[in-house]
């Protein structure tokens, strides 16, 4: 398998972008860049299964990618937020953060 510059910067690109954004809809902010980089391309991988699976195509180009991506991207972080057992969102009466002391 022969990945150009071209493919490499691009699956970066859209591995950001689409970590951040699942990040700033799950969370309310981002993961760093690492981590946006690896929700994002986990995420992109899960679209890339679960789309076809499920009859769904968006379009082509790089903004129908990134919201592929960040689709997947956002329910790998739900997933992860129910497995964690996370408080915070969804799971504390109010839905407020507090710090513990």
């Amino acid at each position: 398998m022969n990945i150009s510059g071209e493919s490499l910067f691009v699956i970066l690109v859209v591995g950001i972008a689409a970590g951040w954004l699942a990040g700033q809809i799950v969370m309310g902010t981002g993961l760093g860049l690492v981590g946006d980089l690896a929700v994002g391309i986990a995420g992109a991988f899960i679209a890339s299964w679960l789309f076809p699976q499920l009859g769904i195509h968006l379009g082509s180009g790089i903004v129908s990618q990134i919201i592929d991506a960040a689709v997947g991207a956002v329910l790998l972080l739900m997933i992860m937020g129910l497995v964690r057992g996370r408080r915070g969102w969804g799971g504390s009466w109010g839905g407020v953060w507090r710090k513990r002391w």
